[in-house]
């Protein structure tokens, strides 16, 4: 059941790259979830993944010789929905569908790759912890910082650049 988890259903074997697999895969599922009506329940799922892999997580390392595997991607799936919470409920409060905004679905996504790969400030001072902590904590501030900076370029687009009619 733990592996089930960290590896969130297997998608973190598929290779190279599992954590960006994961983030896919998040992305691929708050769609669905977003197109079924329940994107207000995003921040919700969000919570409960982070749970599951502070729950799941240690267990998995304590027969580890690796702080951080790189197949463990329920941190990623945590991160990827956070920063997609800034968008996707934005959109359904006002009623419009989610493909019709893609940018809506790629910037949070090339964003949140961007800073966990990256690991500016405090993604990278949670990453260095070493432990189920900083492996979780790291996934949701760059979730944080992709959500917070994709709300700045929409702003920026939809006050400064978008064409008016």
């Amino acid at each position: 059941m733990v592996t089930l988890i960290t590896t969130f259903f297997g998608i973190g074997q598929l290779n190279p790259a599992p954590g960006t697999w994961g983030s896919l895969a998040a992305v691929v599922l708050a769609v669905l979830l977003y197109q079924a009506g329940g994107a207000m329940l995003l921040p919700l799922a969000v919570v409960l993944v982070t749970l599951l892999g502070f729950w799941a997580v240690p267990q998995v390392l304590a027969n580890s010789d690796d702080p951080d595997p790189s197949w463990i991607v329920i941190d990623e799936v945590a991160g990827q929905w956070l920063a997609l919470c800034f968008t996707f409920i934005p959109l359904a409060r006002h009623g419009v569908p989610v493909l019709a905004a893609w940018p809506a679905i790629v910037v949070p996504f090339l964003l949140f790759r961007l800073f966990d790969i990256w690991k500016p400030w405090l993604v990278g001072r949670a990453d260095r912890r070493g432990d189920t902590t900083g492996l979780m904590l790291d996934d949701l501030w760059a979730g944080l910082f992709a959500g917070l900076t994709s709300v700045a370029l929409a702003g920026l687009y939809h006050g400064l650049l978008e064409p008016r009619l």
